[in-house]
């Protein structure tokens, strides 16, 4: 396979090299982020400087959430610790990586309910997938989301 050649990107530096050649890309491709840059950059109320503590947490956060998003594989997960890593939102239980895979990775673990099924809009527990998941971001965030950190304590 030759390697793949693509302009890195600023925020996400786990996004290109020579380590992702083997990557699984969930949507079949590298993502291609310059559309949410430009807008994270035109709206940005913080310019970290290079180095610093805020800088590297604000990366960290884009290039987590674009492994969560769109490597399907565990093993391809560079910024956690596959093996103690758990996550959880609003008081749900914590979920190991696998429990989020098996969810079809991406927004999903984000979009769990505890409302009775009969009461919910979106139904993400039974209905949905990674594919219906990002249509659904993508209608309602057209330019991507534009994550900043305003404070590091």
């Amino acid at each position: 396979m030759a390697a793949l050649v693509v302009e890195g990107d600023r925020y996400r530096s786990l996004l290109h090299g020579e380590e992702e050649t083997n990557t699984k890309w969930r949507f079949g491709t590298l993502p291609n982020y310059n559309t949410v840059n430009k807008l994270f950059e035109e709206g940005r109320t913080k310019v970290w400087p290079a180095g610093s503590l805020e800088e590297k947490v604000q990366n960290l956060a884009k290039s987590w959430e674009m492994e969560m998003i769109h490597k399907t594989r565990i093993e391809d997960f560079k910024t956690i610790d596959t093996n103690n890593f758990t996550f959880s939102l609003n008081g749900r239980k914590a979920q190991t990586i696998e429990e989020i895979s098996k969810l079809d990775g991406g927004y999903g673990v984000n979009w769990q309910t505890s409302l009775p099924k009969e009461l919910r809009v979106y139904n993400p527990i039974d209905d949905e997938t990674a594919a219906s998941y990002m249509k659904t971001f993508s209608k309602t965030f057209p330019r991507g989301f534009a994550m900043e950190v305003l404070q590091v304590a």
